[in-house]
């Protein structure tokens, strides 16, 4: 009986132990080559969304983050990742396209590990489930308007949704500093992942 339990406890540690090789060492060791992107090497000037938000809501914006600037952008993203995680919508929305099921006709191409590894996505936000669609290929997608009133009142837009109201992302009907950063984050996902965005790197790297 001794005998048994030495060999189960033994057992029991190599399970651990490669369980801890295979998630912790294995993956670090291969991510630890990749070079992580600051945000401000990522985003060097505002996108058109955010300036579209600029014209659509000048009030708002120039209250909140004054001129539609590469800084105003950045400080933007950083709120609208970080209301995106305190409010949990990764458990609706995962962040990661899979390689089955047909979800890169869905939600565009396939996910890789360089994609990930820039300072907007520590923590990643893969997600588990998805209530609602995947949302790393959402940058371009929907106009800011859909995404105000989607916000607001997801049935307004797809009668269907299950998703709760954002009102507090608003200032009356208008989005306020929250809202203006879920709507610029939302639109930036996936925007450096684009095929024209890839093209565009590729094209850097052959001219170096």
């Amino acid at each position: 009986m001794e005998k048994l339990k030495f060999i189960l406890f033994f057992a029991g540690l190599c399970c651990f132990a490669i369980a801890g090789i295979l998630s912790a060492v294995l993956p670090l060791s291969h991510l630890s080559h990749i070079p992580y992107q600051k945000l401000d090497q990522l985003v060097t000037e505002p996108s058109y969304d955010f300036l579209d938000l600029g014209r659509r809501y000048p009030e708002q914006m120039k209250k909140y983050y004054g001129e539609a600037t590469a800084a105003s952008f950045r400080e933007a993203l950083k709120i609208g990742r970080d209301s995106y995680i305190a409010e949990a919508c990764w458990h609706c929305h995962s962040q990661f396209v899979r390689p089955v099921s047909n979800e890169d006709v869905r939600f565009g191409k396939v996910s890789w590990a360089a994609e990930y590894m820039n300072e907007m996505f520590l923590p990643h936000l893969f997600g588990t489930r998805r209530v609602g669609p995947d949302l790393i290929r959402e940058a371009g997608r929907h106009s800011n308007d859909w995404h105000a009133a989607h916000f607001f009142d997801p049935p307004l837009v797809v009668p269907s949704s299950v998703m709760p109201r954002y009102t507090w992302f608003f200032d009356g009907e208008k989005p306020n500093k929250r809202g203006l950063a879920m709507i610029a984050y939302v639109q930036w996902l996936g925007s450096w992942a684009t095929p024209e965005a890839l093209a565009r790197k590729e094209q850097s790297s052959a001219a170096r």
